[in-house]
């Protein structure tokens, strides 16, 4: 048996066939097992899941070598030349321009951006690899 990562094939095959809407029952009588046993090969790999998840935040956090906020009011276009400055203060060569940090704004933080001016703050994240994040503080602080 092959696996995914922490997944077995098994729990691979049927985490991929409930994401395409495949019921319990459905899935048993197409692998030739019980539904229970679906069930708790499912239940298995979401808290597999759950760890890796956890796990890739914890490194993520890690690896985080600088963390801010830019305030409600910043218009969008000051915001990556704060990003690269962030980043060059850190001695981190960012792995982004102008457009893709402006686009990462305007993607992962939609919900703090009016027009061309941030109505909420958002939290950066600067990585040791030179990736960044940027979000709305209600996301990151789940």
């Amino acid at each position: 048996m092959g696996r995914y990562g922490l997944l077995t094939e098994k729990q691979y095959l049927i985490l991929k066939l409930r994401l395409e809407g495949k019921t319990q029952k459905e899935i048993a009588e197409l692998i030739g097992t019980s539904r229970e046993n679906v069930s708790i090969i499912e239940k298995r790999a979401l808290r597999k899941v759950k760890l890796a998840e956890e796990t890739l935040k914890a490194y993520r956090e890690l690896t985080c070598v600088s963390k801010f906020s830019i305030p409600s009011g910043t218009h969008l276009a000051k915001i990556p030349s704060i990003v690269i400055d962030a980043a060059s203060k850190a001695g981190v060569k960012l792995r982004g321009n102008y457009a893709l940090i402006y686009e990462s704004i305007r993607f992962n933080a939609r919900d703090c951006v009016e027009g061309t001016v941030l109505v909420k703050p958002v939290e950066v994240r600067i990585f040791r690899d030179g990736s960044f994040e940027i979000n709305s503080l209600q996301k990151t602080e789940e």
